[in-house]
């Protein structure tokens, strides 16, 4: 071999080694923070959560190879409870964090104006001053919404379309969800072109409901509405049982209580928001800036009616309503 020859092979080889040993030591290690209203033990918090990290990984986030995460779930714990998440998961200074709830948002926003952020599960982030606008949200927050303020109005027509003879409708909402209080006035301003009267009952804890939800089932030409929030999720169980008991017509916001016994729900597919929002996180890992991410409103909402509960309830679902309706559970 030639000297010239000799010495090119040395420099490439040079160059290579340095390469070989960094593929060897593997991918720098990202880390996405998340913030829940539901624990890892909540079956629809671990679906949500699955269906997040799944979509990450055949983006190529490998858990372990280069990606971490870090949860939290206050799980109906008070504000305290969140601001102490918060400040643990920014102060481990975070890629981007995950966030879904008003109030798990806002103590985010209070702690940082840096860390990227994507939320999930929010009915009005221009009107609650989370972003600028939906095009151009500015700032380090973007991400998708799940309801709008009409979608209650919705709710109330489906009630006294499935259960005609409803004229009165206990209406099971957090009085401290800013998106419920916004529904809230909406379905107030609905009901009496529908000939329906309502009536607000509170959820602190799963006695209350059932004290509420109990009182107001004695009255005659009865039914209920669900608003959706991290405490009526947590309770969706107890919720659907109460209602079947004391045999109320019940609209819902999400299909996973029609799964657990419920009779109607319309809403949007809250495992596909956690989806589109592995990819926002995804482009921001890869040096997308949040203010760049347009936020982004469900595109479908979906029409689920548990048939076995209508007929416990003697009720017939109209002919009208199964031409709309996305799936029927027998």
């Amino acid at each position: 071999m030639k000297r010239r020859e000799f010495i090119t092979l040395l420099s490439g080889a040079g160059l290579v080694w340095p390469l070989a040993v960094r593929a060897q030591q593997g991918e720098r290690m990202r880390r996405v923070g998340f913030i829940s209203g539901l624990s890892e033990t909540d079956s629809e918090g671990r679906a949500r959560y699955a269906a997040f990290r799944q979509t990450l990984q055949q983006s190529g986030w490998t858990e372990g190879r280069n990606v971490r995460y870090e949860y939290r779930a206050r799980a109906g714990g008070g504000l305290e409870l969140v601001r102490r998440y918060v400040a643990e998961l920014v102060a481990l200074a975070p890629d981007v964090i995950l966030v879904n709830g008003t109030q798990n948002l806002e103590a985010l926003q209070q702690a940082t104006r840096s860390i990227p952020i994507v939320f999930v599960n929010l009915t009005d982030p221009v009107g609650a001053g989370f972003v600028e606008s939906l095009a151009r949200p500015g700032g380090n927050t973007t991400g998708f919404t799940s309801y709008e303020y009409g979608l209650s109005a919705k709710w109330v027509e489906l009630l006294k379309e499935i259960a005609p003879r409803v004229t009165r409708v206990g209406v099971l909402r957090d009085n401290g969800n800013p998106s419920g209080i916004g529904m809230w006035a909406v379905m107030q301003f609905a009901a009496p072109t529908l000939g329906v009267e309502l009536k607000s009952i509170g959820l602190r804890d799963v006695p209350e409901i059932e004290r509420g939800v109990a009182a107001f089932a004695r009255g005659p030409d009865s039914g209920m509405i669900v608003i959706p929030g991290s405490l009526t999720v947590a309770h969706r169980d107890s919720i659907s049982a109460l209602a079947a008991r004391c045999r109320l017509p019940a609209v819902y916001p999400c299909r996973f209580f029609v799964d657990a016994g419920g009779l109607i729900s319309y809403g949007p597919n809250i495992h596909e928001a956690y989806r589109s929002a592995a990819g926002y996180v995804d482009r921001i890992l890869k040096g997308t800036k949040p203010a760049d991410l347009p936020v982004q409103n469900p595109t479908k909402y979906e029409l689920v009616i548990n048939n076995k509960t209508a007929k416990g309830l003697g009720l017939t679902v109209p002919p009208t309503l199964l031409a709309r309706v996305d799936e029927v559970i027998e």
